[in-house]
């Protein structure tokens, strides 16, 4: 097999997205498949690296486009599959280019490009359009699927969840004893840390949570991008301990992780963030929503889990995580670290992309 993979997220881009993207390559690849990367960019300058493209789309994104099909002509049947990996652009071209070549298109789709592309006035007509002209659609949360199949019902769905390679992920002595010394200098005593970590969108629910905390038993961490409006929330409620820390590499963020007794995900909607697989991977338990993906990966035997939106039940899961002993945290920890090498390895996505591919040939 031979793969032309369109995206929108590739390293050096930042985020869970472009993570995701180059750890699928990487897996397929050392599998033995043909994978031509071609990035569509927003960032200046390029990045080297061999069966990469980098396309700048700048101001004129619908030419970029069209001048790639120029290049891409004279070649495409040397490809055996088009894969669109998110993004609207991604989705916008990959099904132009697989018909021009006669080609089948499998789309990858990730969290947000359904959760909120279904209800955008411009990217909704784009997506439904990608489903559709899909030879088969593949998505990170078991209850994506039959949504998909009720737009795109002619289209075969398969779930492949994410994944995460345990073993170069974990906390080096050093890091842990940097997040001791900062818990002494900013946590008081008796306070549990709890963390919320990556891009902190409207979707993450993060104001859910806060309005959920009780005072005077968490130190929030707030490691990322804020939302709107949070800031201000947190001015407003001195009461409410926290630290605000920058966007960062997930190697960065590994010091972060160790200074977390509880990592949380409330969100109204998701995938299955890469920050739910990292934290669980490295033993700390999880407060999440049941949205999307995360309802895949997170119970009551590793986590503390409560109905997506629901406030009262939110507030409820906090409460259980507040008076949690240490040794049930411990506990937790564990079963999840576990469940991750069991059930979220690079094999076993990598084998569930390699069906779906071979399905299609």
């Amino acid at each position: 097999m031979r793969l032309l993979w369109v995206t929108e997220n590739h390293p050096p881009s930042p985020g869970g997205m472009a993570n995701s993207c180059d750890r699928i390559v990487r897996g397929l690849r050392g599998a033995g498949v043909r994978v031509d990367v071609v990035h569509l960019s927003r960032r200046t300058g390029h990045h080297r690296e061999e069966g990469l493209r980098v396309v700048p789309l700048g101001d004129d994104p619908e030419h970029a486009l069209r001048r790639l099909w120029t290049v891409l002509e004279p070649g495409i049947g040397d490809y055996t599959h088009v894969v669109a990996f998110g993004g609207t652009y991604p989705m916008l071209a990959a099904p132009v280019y697989a018909r021009w070549g006669g080609l089948p298109l499998v789309t990858l789709l990730r969290g947000n490009d359904f959760d909120t592309g279904m209800f955008s006035l411009r990217r909704q007509p784009v997506v439904l359009e990608a489903l559709r002209s899909s030879a088969h659609v593949c998505v990170v949360a078991a209850s994506t699927a039959p949504q998909v199949s009720a737009l795109a019902p002619d289209t075969p769905v398969t779930w492949v969840a994410n994944s995460i390679d345990t073993t170069e992920w974990r906390i080096l002595p050093s890091e842990q004893r940097a997040a001791a010394a900062w818990r002494a200098a900013n946590v008081a005593p008796g306070h549990r840390t709890i963390g919320v970590i990556g891009q902190l969108k409207n979707k993450k629910g993060v104001r859910l949570l806060l309005d959920a905390l009780p005072a005077g038993r968490f130190h929030l961490i707030l490691a990322g991008d804020l939302e709107p409006g949070i800031g201000e929330w947190l001015a407003a409620h001195p009461a409410v301990a926290h630290t605000v820390l920058p966007f960062q590499d997930r190697y960065q963020l590994l010091s972060v992780y160790a200074s977390c007794d509880l990592v949380a995900l409330p969100s109204f909607y998701d995938g299955l963030p890469n920050v739910a697989l990292e934290a669980a991977a490295l033993g700390i338990p999880l407060l999440t929503s049941d949205a999307g993906g995360l309802a895949d990966l997170v119970d009551d035997e590793i986590g503390f889990r409560f109905p997506a939106g629901d406030p009262h039940a939110c507030r409820a899961a906090v409460h259980r995580a507040a008076t949690a002993t240490e040794a049930d945290l411990t506990a937790l920890g564990e079963a999840g670290a576990r469940r991750v090498r069991d059930r979220f390895g690079i094999a076993g996505e990598t084998d569930g992309y390699l069906k779906v591919l071979e399905s299609v040939r």
